[in-house]
């Protein structure tokens, strides 16, 4: 059996000893416990931030976040390379532009600077060096190019433009159609020409859906008449070489023809009639018009035929007193002179009562 071996109190030299070296060992952490210890060990090892560096972390958070949800919604202006910028990518409203009034644009932006930013939105897929489409600006966007290719200025190289995000390319038409219908009105031909063009794309069921939220905040008239020149659009717009000439009551005549089954010789005339300007072109349509107004009414769009109207019929009563019979839209009318007295006109009225009483 092994000895046990016997214990023996430490001494006092033993016990300062003992003491002298734990104090040396933990000068350095404190009277620290031992989770507080491992803490205080890891922020120091660590990177220690104080409450106004915590601060502003959560700031500059914020307003990238709220950068971003400002840009998403068109809330932000950049300064965009021109050649970042395709102008074509998505289909035009305008046909063609003033030249006067171009001039006039480049020296107002020459001068005083862009005033309204252009308006893009990011493509899909970049086409080289262009990352955006136009949505809205396109004269400003052509009068800045030219302004850069006519004085190489450094400050015609970009343009002020609003980043949006459309949901659907018919959001994109309904933006560019309204800021051109506010900013300078498109003519009839171009408002039926861009529903038509709309239709094509996937934003619109058809024509008529693109009419209806493209012009969503026109009278209903208005919408009628663009509906008028689409129909134009959709029929001979190929063939039309002075499409804006077409003034509001040409372009209804036309209008009413095709819808009278006069496509046929419409584009007839236009393919053959020598055109020199518009008020030529409108002669060789309207010889055709007059034939389709004067025609027989299709019997397949029901009604009666137009009746000739009578000419009116003048009664002589005496050397001074002439009666006239006519017939309008609301029946017969019988007319008797200005200044027939009162007593000749209801003596008048009280014979033609006796004849119709009388049959």
């Amino acid at each position: 059996m092994a000895k046990r071996k016997r214990l023996e109190a430490p001494s006092t030299d033993d016990l300062s000893r003992i003491e002298a070296e734990y104090r040396s060992e933990t000068r350095d952490r404190g009277a620290l416990a031992p989770i507080a210890q491992v803490a205080a060990d890891s922020a120091r090892a660590g990177h220690v931030q104080t409450s106004e560096a915590r601060e502003a972390q959560a700031r500059d958070r914020s307003d990238a976040e709220a950068l971003r949800a400002a840009r998403d919604k068109g809330l932000v202006m950049l300064d965009l390379p021109l050649a970042e910028i395709d102008a074509d990518d998505m289909m035009r409203d305008r046909i063609a532009l003033d030249d006067e009034e171009m001039a006039e644009l480049r020296h107002s932006i020459s001068e005083h600077g862009l005033r309204l930013p252009i308006e893009v939105y990011a493509l899909p897929a970049p086409k080289g060096d262009q990352r955006y489409g136009l949505i809205s600006g396109y004269r400003r966007l052509l009068a800045v190019r030219a302004l850069l290719a006519m004085t190489g200025e450094a400050r015609f190289a970009t343009i002020r433009a609003v980043l949006t995000a459309p949901a659907t390319m018919g959001e994109a038409f309904v933006a560019m159609v309204e800021e051109n219908e506010i900013r300078s009105g498109l003519s009839h031909f171009e408002r039926g020409r861009v529903a038509v063009l709309a239709a094509q794309t996937d934003g619109f069921a058809d024509t008529e859906d693109a009419i209806e939220r493209l012009f969503a905040s026109a009278s209903k008239a208005k919408r009628s008449k663009v509906r008028g020149f689409a129909l134009i659009f959709e029929e001979l717009g190929d063939l039309i070489a002075f499409p804006k000439a077409l003034n509001e009551r040409r372009g209804l005549r036309i209008a009413q023809a095709l819808r009278s089954s006069g496509a046929g010789a419409l584009r007839d005339v236009l393919a053959a009639a020598e055109r020199t300007d518009a008020e030529a072109e409108w002669e060789a349509l309207e010889n055709v018009l007059k034939e389709i107004e004067a025609g027989p009414t299709d019997p397949r769009r029901g009604g009666r035929p137009k009746a000739e109207k009578p000419a009116p019929v003048v009664v002589r009563i005496d050397d001074a007193v002439n009666v006239w019979a006519d017939e309008d839209e609301q029946g017969p009318m019988i007319r008797l002179p200005k200044g027939t007295s009162p007593l000749i006109v209801q003596a008048f009225i009280m014979d033609l009562k006796r004849i119709v009483e009388n049959g």
